[in-house]
């Protein structure tokens, strides 16, 4: 009697927690089943017990279900383990469906999963695939307004463009994104204003620019197909070959102020050499002058000069220094 009421007792606990469990998930298997995306009661456990939110997933599989698409509950449930966003993933695939894009479910998240943390969705890349959006060159948030060319004869352009891309579903994951397509855009614009020959050549058709961009296939190996790119604006700026050519000739100048300045310090140099020689030939001089006494002394000493030779020395060196006076008056030279 006591084991029968432990049995009746432990099967009346069990069918409680069955119950239980039935009755949480009942209103989610409910939804499921009316709505035609059958889940059964295993999965809804399996689920809870895997700590995935449930209802999150079921929802899913029903607004995929109503638009005609089948995806199963593993699938799902597989995308939302892997970080995947399931939702946004299941409308990307319903707005691909309704405008004719092929995309299936194993593509679509992929590109959900590429997207993540980057601030842009699935959605949003089959939205622009269906409707192209406009990516401004440059962009406004680098702080640059234009892009700025210059032609061969010196002259500075300046230019804003518009690029229109699709996305390209296929390449959007490992294709490069916006920046590329920016800076591909800008570096095909100063190429083509450098090649032309005059300034006023790119003011009278600013079509040519973006004619010569568009073809150098510059989406190649990104996420978009470049449909358009046309000038918004092309402004003259400065005058940047007369500015180089100032810089030139002001190098130039400096350059030949220093030479001279060589020149100058190599002459005062050897000014100065001249002066010390000139300077060393007037000691010798001196000494030469000094030696004039001592051999007149040691003349008359040997005999060799008499008195009266001497006297008619002196007498010419009067003669001499009266003739200096008469010529160069007032000691002037």
């Amino acid at each position: 009697m006591n084991l029968s009421l432990v049995v009746l007792i432990v099967l009346g606990v069990v069918v409680l927690i069955v119950l239980g469990v039935f009755i949480s998930f009942f209103s989610v298997w409910l939804r499921a089943w009316l709505a035609g995306a059958y889940v059964s009661p295993l999965n809804l456990v399996a689920m809870r017990l895997r700590q995935v939110p449930y209802g999150l997933v079921v929802d899913a599989r029903i607004t995929a279900r109503k638009a005609g698409i089948d995806i199963s509950i593993d699938e799902i449930e597989a995308h939302y383990l892997a970080g995947g966003n399931v939702i946004p993933t299941v409308q990307a695939i319903i707005a691909a469906q309704k405008a004719g894009i092929a995309l299936n479910w194993q593509r679509a998240c992929a590109i959900d999963l590429a997207t993540k943390g980057s601030g842009k969705s699935v959605v949003e890349a089959v939205r622009t695939s269906v409707d192209p959006k406009v990516i401004d060159c440059p962009n406004p948030e680098s702080g640059r307004t234009t892009i700025d060319g210059v032609a061969k004869d010196g002259i500075q352009v300046k230019v804003k463009a518009r690029v229109t891309v699709r996305t390209n579903l296929d390449r959007f994951v490992g294709g490069a994104k916006e920046d590329t397509i920016i800076a591909r855009v800008g570096e095909g614009i100063v190429t083509t204003i450098g090649s032309a020959e005059t300034y006023k050549i790119v003011l009278e058709s600013p079509d040519a620019i973006s004619k010569n961009v568009l073809h150098r296939g510059l989406d190649v190996g990104t996420a978009f197909e470049i449909l358009s790119i046309d000038i918004a604006d092309v402004d003259v700026g400065e005058n940047i070959g007369a500015k180089l050519q100032e810089a030139q000739a002001e190098a130039n100048k400096n350059m030949a102020q220093a030479q001279a300045e060589i020149r100058r310090a190599a002459a005062v140099a050897l000014e100065q050499e001249m002066k010390a020689k000139v300077q060393e030939m007037q000691a010798k001089v001196v000494e030469a002058q000094a030696e004039v006494p001592q051999a007149m002394a040691e003349a008359f000493r040997q005999g060799r000069l008499g008195v009266m030779d001497y006297y008619r020395m002196e007498n010419v060196q009067a003669d001499t220094s009266m003739r200096s006076s008469i010529a160069h008056p007032e000691g002037k030279k």
